[in-house]
Formats: C-alpha cells, structure tokens, sequence
C-alpha cells in the first residue's frame, strides 16, 4: 500500500477506536454535558482500496456488535487509555481488558449470538479468549496479532503458519503450451460467482517446476497471491486440521491468497497423507491449486484437471535463446544438440544458462552441456548409484569387433537428432527410437567399464540400477520403480545401466498363475520403457541363454564380452598400471598366466600396489604374487603352479 493509504487508513482506524473510547467515557460518567457518541463511525475519503477495518467487516461478515468489540480490542493495544477506562467501565481495577460482559453492557446493539464459537469472530478467530478458569463473559479478550497488523496496514504473514505454507515466487518464462493451461484457470475461475464454487485446479504431471510456474501465472493473471503447501506436511489429527483450515481460510481472504497442494510424493506415502489432502481440499472453499503425477480421485469436489508436460522441443530451442540471449548466436548450431540431449523446462534452462558462462572457447561450450548435466541430476539421484565415468577408450581391453559395436552405439546417441528428427526417422513413428544394448558376459570382463568409455565419450552421466533392488514381490510396485527411474532419467538423457537384468528378464514362463501374468506384465513394461526412452539403457547379465528371444529381438545391439584368452590379459596387464605407478622388472608374460578376468587382474594389481607402498618399495612380482594369492583365496580358487611358475 502507498503513504497516502496508510495514513488514511490510519486516521480511519484510530477515529474508530476515538469513538469507542468516547463510548466507553459516556458509560463512565453518563450525566457530563457532553452528549453520547454517535452509534456510527463517519468513514474518511478513500481513493481505490477500501479501508482494512472495513475490508475485515466486509471479509467475515462481521455485525455492528462484532465490530465495535473487535475495535474495543485494538484500542487496548493501540490507545493507552483503553486499560483504565475497561477497569472504571467494568467497576473492578483488575479487569482493565475487554470482556464479553463489558461489550454486552456498553456497546449498542449488542447481540449474545456474537459470543458463540461459529460466529464470525471466534469462528476466524478474529479475537482470542483467555479463560483461566473464569466463565465466558468475564474472561479477558485480546485481538489476534495478525488481524491487528491488518487494521494498522501492516502486511505481516501469520506465524503459525510459517514454515508450513511458504510464498511461490516464480520468474520462469511460460512455454505457449503452458500458457495456454494458465489462461484455462484464469477463465475457468473468473466464470465462477463465489469462492465456494471454485473448481480445483489438478495440475497433472511430473513437472514439479512447470506447475508451479503455471499455478504462479494463473494466479498473478487474477490478482492472486500464490502459497504452497507439501501435502506430507499436513497434520493428521482433524483439530489441527480444522485449526490449519481456519488460518488459512482467514490468511487467503485477508492476502488474496491461491493455496497450491504439493501431492507430488502421495504415491511413496501411506494412506495417512492421503486423507489428510483430502480432508484439505474438501473443506477449503479458497482458491485451491493441487499438484500431483497422476488424476486424484479422492475427493467429492469438482474439479479442472490438467495435464502439464515438458515444453515441446521448438519451445524448449526458444526457450534457450531467450534465456542465453546474444551468446546463443555463437552456439553455431550447437543449441539442438541441447535440446536433443536435455529434456529441461523453463527453470532448468535459466539455471543452466546462469551457471555456465557462454563465449567463443569449446571449453565455455561444454561448461554449459555439464550445467545441463547438473540440472538433470537431482531427481535420479535419490534412486540409483552415479558413477563417476573414468575409464577410457585406451583402457578397454576388447577384441575389435566388440569394440566397433560400442562406437557404433556411441555413433547412434550421438546422431540421433541428426536421424530421427533432420531426416524424419521421428515421423515414422515413436516405436523403436530407444538406444538399448545388452552386455552379456561372466563377471569382470568389462561390461561396466565398457558403459563407463561411453558415458566419457559422450560426456553423459552413468546411472546404475539394481535391478535386485527394483523387482518387487508386490504387485505392481516394480513397474512404479521402473517407471520411476525412467521419468527421472529422461531430463538429462542420462546412461542407465540396469546391473544383472537376469533378475527381471529371465525367460517368460507359461501363465499358470497370476504372479506368472505380472511377472510378463513387468516384462513388457519394461521394454515398452526403452523403446520410448531418449537416452541410452544398457542391460548387463551374466547369463545370456537365460534371457527371452522375443526380449533379445527387440535390443538394439547385443555386446559379448568373452573370457580373455592370454593375449587379451596381457594386454590388459600392460595398461593396468598408471603412469604414475612406480613398477620394477614386472615380467608381463608371466602375470598373462593367471587364468582370472580383467575385473580380477584390478584387484590384483591394485593391492600389490598397496602392499608396495607400504613397504616403501616399487611394485615387483613378489608384491604381485602375495595379492594374486590373496585374490585366489576370495575366489576360493587354486592358485596353481603353472600360472606362477618362474615368477620369483
């Protein structure tokens, strides 16, 4: 409000509270010359906003009576006076406050419905009532702290419920299509008469940030201030619910307030949260916003369901000029490739701009494809393990036809833009667009390395699942698993690496049963998934009879990865040491003897090395002997003569 509001509302208030005093003198002394004051106030000269003291009468529905007792308990705390006068008023010096007895006495047209729990006053709790064991007349009133601020013009949010319902300041810029969903709540609630008949808006989807910037647009469109509310946060006991209801109820008519439910994790909760929700949307009757991934049904009341989606790839590219402005033009074409890889909206875009300084130098271009990165990662990383990509082509010991299929499936992640949408692949169809590749092959022979070289090369984050930890007993919670971890990943296109999908993908069995017909529902969920997913899904498994032909036919390229011969462990005993590593008459040929897998040659090497240190000495064949015994003895395997003959 501006100083010439304040001011006014100021003399308005405290002439108010004037002639309640004036009142209160009248009872003290009747017979002075001095005649009673009028029953009425005399309003100042307003321009646009009404006064607050008449907003609040007008707001609850508050009587004359109502009134002028909640006046007589703003003047306790804004007129000095007040205390002596309710003492004198009321013939007893410890009572200088407001009672429900001294109203009924002093103040005209006094009705006794006023003091009754649903009216206006307690009702909103407008006024509070401090009995300490006295009966209702007597007990002393006080005005509640946050409607005394509102009549002095002080824009203060309740206390009680801070930390609960917090502010939603968005600045996103709307895509069109979301636009489009704001400008549907602006009309559908500006065709509604009253408060009570509005619809609740249901913002469907798991674009948490997008909702919110729709809700915020919705809201700003209508001259409404938006607040937000988790939905696990909501009490369970009904009197704290009622409680919660009523301030809040109280806070949106006096801030012109839009409340926004957060139900985006309902799905993981009990039914607790559940009824909760529902007892809030049920007995609001404020504007009301909710946000959740799927329609809700729990409620009786009607209710505007959308569905919000990430912005289209054409919105996605305007969205990134906008928020990268001139820069964007030395992108040189650069910009669908972002738009190709990260799936972001509005918010991750201008965070992702913001944190990455464009110019001319590649290294500034890639500072902004790893800003997008991180934008990406927040939701995947709560449901599986990251792992941080090291490994190198040079690294990877694999024959050279292996080697040539992981550059080709490289080749398609990276082209794919170029493929599906420039040359029209796209418009065939959304069947089949998913990169998928199965590594088979026994443990440590490099399938997870191999996924490593190709999120370095494609500078991507790798995510791996345990498929172990994913399966569920229950009745459709693995496919809410999975489901989970592809909507997560697909923000960033990020690299999935689903660890021993035998787990999942053995082969389907006849239906006998209905766990057998889940079983092959969870199956056909899962490549339904990888066939529309963006990014690359790999699957490692360590038995690749034991998969389904019909599965095997619909990956998109299947890896061996064999049991090195000699010459391949050589190989890998070549390169197993850093630069770095200090090593002595290391004889290559003979380390090649151990019959064990590239994963195993690691733990070898990397134990000598430890046992090296710690002797203070270079890494030698005798540091190598006592960790490949060590490694045997895990594996519960023999060492044998053979492979350690000559060593020392």
């Amino acid at each position: 409000m501006n100083d010439t509001w304040l001011e006014a509302n100021r003399e308005h208030l405290m002439g108010a509270i004037g002639r309640l005093r004036a009142m209160l003198e009248y009872k003290v002394a009747p017979h002075q010359d001095n005649p009673p004051p009028p029953s009425e106030s005399t309003a100042a000269a307003f321009s646009g906003a009404p006064p607050a003291l008449d907003t609040v009468c007008a707001t609850f529905g508050l009587s004359l009576f109502e009134r002028d007792l909640l006046l007589l308990c703003a003047g306790i705390e804004l007129d000095s006076k007040f205390a002596s006068l309710c003492a004198t008023a009321q013939g007893n010096a410890a009572r200088a406050y407001p009672t429900f007895s001294l109203a009924l006495a002093a103040l005209p047209e006094a009705h006794w419905s006023a003091l009754a729990p649903n009216a206006p006053l307690r009702r909103w709790r407008l006024i509070e009532i401090s009995n300490g064991g006295n009966s209702l007349t007597i007990s002393p009133l006080r005005i509640d702290e946050r409607i005394l601020h509102y009549l002095t013009g002080v824009s203060h949010f309740d206390d009680r419920l801070a930390g609960l319902v917090e502010p939603v300041r968005n600045t996103d810029e709307l895509a069109p299509s979301h636009r489009v969903l704001a400008e549907r709540v602006i009309q559908a609630w500006s065709h509604t008469r009253s408060s009570s008949e509005l619809p609740v808006v249901q913002l469907c989807g798991d674009e948490g940030a997008a909702k919110r910037a729709i809700a915020a647009a919705a809201c700003a469109g209508l001259g409404l201030n938006l607040h937000q509310i988790a939905a696990l946060s909501l009490p369970h006991d009904p009197r704290e619910m009622d409680a919660l209801v009523r301030l809040w109820q109280r806070e949106a008519a006096l801030s012109t307030s839009a409340l926004l439910i957060d139900a985006s994790d309902l799905e993981v909760a009990d039914g607790a949260h559940t009824t909760a929700a529902t007892r809030l949307i049920d007995r609001l009757t404020a504007p009301l916003l909710l946000s959740t991934p799927g329609r809700w049904k729990n409620t009786g009341r009607s209710m505007l369901a959308l569905d919000v989606s990430k912005p289209t790839t054409d919105e996605q590219r305007t969205l990134w000029r906008n928020a990268l402005g001139p820069q964007s033009v030395s992108l040189n074409g650069k910009l669908d490739l972002l738009v190709s890889q990260f799936d972001l909206g509005a918010s991750g875009i201008r965070a992702a701009s913001m944190n990455a300084q464009l110019g001319e130098s590649p290294a500034e271009w890639v500072g902004l494809w790893d800003a997008c990165r991180m934008q990406a990662r927040p939701r995947l990383d709560d449901l599986a393990q990251r792992i941080r990509p090291v490994a190198t082509w040079e690294q990877l010991v694999v024959p050279d036809a292996q080697r040539t299929t992981l550059r080709e499936i490289a080749a398609h992640v990276r082209q794919r833009h170029q493929v599906y949408e420039n040359w029209g692949f796209a418009g065939q169809g959304a069947r089949g667009l998913g990169i998928s590749a199965l590594f088979a092959g026994t443990s440590g022979t490099g399938k997870t390395m191999a996924a490593e070289v190709l999120a370095n090369e494609l500078r991507l984050d790798l995510y791996r699942i345990d498929l172990s930890q994913v399966v569920s007993k229950y009745i459709g919670e693995t496919e809410k698993n999975l489901r989970r971890v592809f909507d997560a990943a697909e923000a960033g296109g990020a690299i999935l690496l689903f660890d021993e999908a035998d787990a999942l993908f053995g082969k389907r069995s006849e239906v006998k049963d209905s766990h057998d017909r889940y079983a092959n529902i969870e199956i056909s969920y899962l490549l339904q998934r990888m066939e529309e997913y963006r990014g690359l899904a790999i699957l490692t498994t360590n038995m690749k009879e034991a998969l389904d032909t019909a599965f095997l036919r619909r990956i998109r390229f299947i890896v061996h990865f064999a049991f090195p011969d000699l010459a391949a462990r050589e190989e890998i005993w070549r390169r197993i040491f850093p630069a770095q590593t200090p090593t002595e008459n290391l004889a290559i040929h003979k380390l090649a003897r151990l019959n064990v897998a590239g994963g195993n040659i690691r733990n070898v090497a990397l134990n000598a090395a430890f046992l090296a240190a710690d002797a203070g000495e270079p890494v030698r064949m005798k540091h190598l002997l006592r960790a490949a015994q060590s490694e045997y003895r895990k594996l519960e395997k023999p060492l044998t003569e053979t492979e350690i003959r000559d060593w020392m």
